[in-house]
Formats: C-alpha cells, sequence, structure tokens
C-alpha cells in the first residue's frame, strides 16, 4: 500500500502561484498547451515539481483535463450549466 509521507524538505506552492497557474490555463489562446509550452507563458518560473503538483492539484479538481497531447482547460462555473447537466438524463 502506498502512503504519501509529507518530507519537511518539501515545498508545497503557494497559493499565489496556483492561482498564477490556473489564471494562465484559463486565459490561454490555444485549446491544448504542453507543460513546456505553459512554462513560457507564465509570468514568473516556476519549479518543475511544483507545477507537476498543481497540474495534479487542478486535474483532481476537474478544472483542467491532461492527456498526451497536452493540458486543456475544462472548468465552466456557468450555473445554468451545472443546472442542466444535473436534472439531465444520463446516456
Amino acid at each position: 500500500m502506498l502512503r504519501y509521507e509529507h518530507s519537511p524538505t518539501l515545498h508545497s506552492p503557494t497559493l499565489n502561484t496556483v492561482i498564477m497557474v490556473e489564471e494562465t490555463l484559463r486565459n490561454m489562446n490555444e485549446s491544448v498547451i504542453t507543460i513546456a509550452e505553459l512554462k513560457r507563458l507564465l509570468p514568473k518560473k516556476v519549479n518543475h515539481n511544483k507545477l507537476k503538483t498543481i497540474l495534479r492539484y487542478l486535474e483532481e479538481s476537474n478544472k483542467i483535463l491532461v492527456t498526451i497531447d497536452g493540458i486543456t482547460w475544462v472548468f465552466n462555473p456557468n450555473p445554468k450549466l451545472r443546472k442542466t447537466i444535473s436534472k439531465g438524463l444520463e446516456l
């Protein structure tokens, strides 16, 4: 069984860094972006391991989709859409 142990030497990304990455992904012009392209678009440099942690968090919270082709922003906060989805029939 795998366990996650928080090492005191590892630093978690700050909220500002998470928000910076989230806004960059939300406002990108392309529909799919690679990690290398994302790093170039970010206004500040971000450690690769911290960026991977942020991307894992965003994927687990259903804001992005990570595929072989790259990363895509999929989150839509539209309340009408959420209401329609919750009332709709699943096929």
